[in-house]
């Protein structure tokens, strides 16, 4: 049986995109819990690993909402972030938001009438709970995806880019068909696999493209925020590989040596900067290589705000041989 969320015209007009490092740290904790592990952040994975061996993270308020045996977690963790691109201040701003009645609606909605350990203090104290537990997530952010966050960010930010491109000239149909394989737009509303109903919160959707969550659509079924759609991120798989391996010697006789690597380094996106930095070469050499590279449909760029992201296009791809 399909979850179906319906939409009319209005909550269809509020639908918006929204960046969350709120979001990305909640699934890093995941991912190092076992919980929905991704081979594509396998090199994420080993690093973070060996960081916290040298210095562990104490999280003894947010470490049981997230790592058990339960099918989900509170969904006051992760609250609908205000603004398109909001920092991890904004997101934890939200959290402590919470109120105490939110806090053990979501708590009873995952771990029934009879909460113990944790749960159970966190239910008689929920605003010291909440204080203890945004205060872990800052930490674990600042620890674990702040190192990564403008590569992240960047992946994040250009599928946002190709969303908006795919929704001005396909319409709103075919950006839903277009989010994820388990997702279609069908009769003025949204269907997922699944048998549980959505209670959906004030407003239109808000759609979180994620690089280190889950492989599958996950909506929030009940929620006092916007209802959250978060769906992985177009590129996230050629993250943590992007421009560590050399490009092969045929791309290299074509394109020469810096062209070649540069292409090779943009199966990920990047802003100049970034690439200059990563490839130990001057911004000005990265511009003109990247002009040559545009100028024959090898990469494409996208504004994002400030920044301009550049990324391999499908025949660059091709010619790297991926």
């Amino acid at each position: 049986m399909a979850l179906t969320i319906d939409l009319d015209v209005a909550e269809l007009a509020a639908t918006r995109f929204a960046i969350s490092p709120l979001s990305e740290t909640v699934a890093c904790l995941q991912q190092l819990g076992g919980r929905e592990r991704q081979a594509s952040a396998l090199p994420w994975l080993r690093w973070a690993e060996d960081e916290l061996a040298r210095a562990p993270l104490d999280l003894p308020w947010t470490w049981p909402l997230i790592v058990n045996d339960r099918p989900g977690w509170p969904e006051f963790l992760v609250p609908a972030p205000r603004g398109a691109g909001p920092s991890i201040e904004d997101d934890l701003a939200a959290l402590r938001r919470t109120t105490a009645r939110q806090v053990r609606r979501s708590l009873g909605r995952v771990f029934g009438t009879e909460l113990r350990g944790t749960t159970a203090e966190l239910a008689e104290r929920p605003s010291e709970g909440v204080q203890a537990i945004a205060d872990e997530l800052r930490e674990a952010h600042d620890r674990l995806i702040a190192p990564h966050w403008p590569r992240i960010r960047a992946v994040l930010d250009a599928d946002v880019a190709h969303r908006a491109r795919v929704l001005a000239t396909g319409g709103a149909a075919q950006l839903f068909d277009g989010l994820h394989p388990d997702l279609r737009w069908r009769d003025g509303g949204l269907l997922l696999t699944g048998d549980r109903p959505v209670h959906r919160g004030p407003g239109g959707l808000v759609l979180i493209p994620v690089v280190l969550g889950s492989p599958h659509v996950l909506v929030k079924r009940s929620t006092s925020t916007q209802t959250t759609i978060r769906y992985p991120a177009r590129g996230r798989g050629a993250l943590w590989t992007a421009g560590t391996q050399p490009p092969a010697d045929g791309t290299v006789r074509l394109l020469g040596r810096a062209r070649a690597g540069l292409l090779e380094a943009l199966r990920s996106p990047a802003t100049t900067t970034e690439l200059a930095r990563a490839l130990g070469v001057t911004p000005s050499a990265v511009s003109q290589h990247l002009a040559v590279l545009r100028e024959n449909g090898l990469v494409d760029r996208d504004r994002s705000g400030r920044r301009v992201l550049y990324l391999t296009t499908a025949l660059g791809t091709s010619l790297l041989g991926g």
